[in-house]
């Protein structure tokens, strides 16, 4: 898919041309709480990278980083002077190496993402498809949130009625009971030939517990569940993924792992039936691209899942995504969830998510000038 990787890319063009960099700050604040195994999120701290050039005046790239509490590898108390020390060596003709990059994997993403829309002309236009072109969409999964048996159920309603024929549900937080309660429900009007249920532990489940829990969710028709246990549980996760009737997929077992001869190993002891990757969690999209390989070689499956990202992280994953060919409902249908997102192209329709060219972009919400 590169004709260079990123550090190449970066080499050519500054050899012709001077990079500029800045980035400008953005909360973006959840229209509801947005439950998870590890708490409740209200809002969001988003970076957006600006990336200019002298020689091409008024054109700026863009990239997105954002740091996630308690998941992110780079969720450290220096981030933000990461962010200043990357821009101050862009500045003066210095970006920095790769090892350094792989400390700051969504600072990795945001370059990455920023400098091929420089690259591109600035138009947000990143990998060009049918889907930049707005002839095909992609399936997407709804997302349903924790919350109370009612709540969840209400949202499983919405999803359906406008058209998700997959729907990822999050569990672990409420009782299990309700859990069960809930797919029961779901179940008793659709069958897994009509409406596919993917779930998403995060982690919740305990080691001694996860087995008896997932011979139980198994009588639901469960398409697949992400990390069952908690990440760094190698020999446990091994042998669920040997043992569980439930597919699994590896999520926050990835993150933080920069090494490819380290994520071959971890691969290769517990063998799970998918991976999922999230590109600004992982650092970018030739790490994302090294784990599908990887993967493939193993026979395991994948599909591709937003971090939580505004339309700017969303656009950049959904439109690599869309060159890959992967025909699997993708994670992609985050950017809705904020009152205060980046208005964009990107329109979902029928559970598929669209790039529509005839939409504008508009930063002005998010307060970001020269754009």
């Amino acid at each position: 898919m590169y004709c260079l990787s990123i550090f190449q890319n970066t080499l050519v063009f500054s050899m012709i041309n001077m990079l500029r960099a800045g980035f400008h700050k953005h909360k973006l604040i959840f229209k509801q709480p947005a439950g998870t195994s590890r708490g409740v999120l209200y809002g969001r701290d988003s970076l957006f990278l600006l990336l200019s050039d002298t020689l091409i005046p008024g054109v700026v790239g863009i990239g997105e980083c954002g740091i996630i509490p308690g998941l992110s590898f780079d969720d450290r108390p220096d981030f933000e002077d990461a962010v200043r020390f990357l821009c101050d060596g862009i500045n003066k003709g210095k970006v920095p190496d790769q090892q350094w990059f792989a400390n700051w994997p969504s600072l990795m993403f945001a370059y990455e993402t920023a400098l091929r829309d420089l690259t591109n002309g600035g138009k947000r236009i990143l990998f060009d498809s049918e889907f930049t072109a707005g002839q095909k969409g992609m399936p997407i999964n709804g997302l349903v949130w924790m919350g109370d048996k009612d709540f969840m159920l209400r949202q499983v309603d919405e999803k359906i009625a406008s058209g998700f024929e997959v729907i990822k549900l999050k569990v672990g937080a409420i009782d299990f009971n309700q859990e069960l309660e809930i797919l029961s429900v779901i179940r008793s009007a659709f069958d897994a030939g009509k409406i596919t249920v993917r779930l998403d532990a995060n982690g919740a489940f305990e080691v001694a517990e996860a087995p008896g829990k997932l011979e139980k969710l198994a009588k639901f028709g469960i398409h697949s569940i992400e990390q069952p246990v908690k990440h760094g549980n190698i020999a446990a996760m091994a042998d669920i993924c040997r043992h569980s009737p439930i597919p699994v997929a590896l999520d926050e077992e990835l993150i933080g792992i920069s090494d490819s001869g380290e994520g071959k190993r971890l691969l290769d002891k517990i063998l799970p039936q998918y991976i999922i990757l999230k590109p600004s969690l992982l650092g970018g999209f030739e790490k994302s691209q090294q784990w599908i390989a990887d993967a493939e070689e193993r026979n395991a499956g994948w599909w591709v899942t937003s971090a939580l990202e505004s339309n700017i992280g969303l656009n950049a994953i959904a439109q690599w995504t869309a060159t890959l060919g992967n025909p699997m409902p993708q994670g992609l249908g985050t950017g809705g969830l904020y009152i205060n997102n980046i208005t964009s192209p990107l329109e979902v329709v029928k559970g598929h998510l669209h790039y529509n060219p005839q939409l504008p972009w508009d930063f002005s919400i998010a307060g970001v000038t020269g754009i």
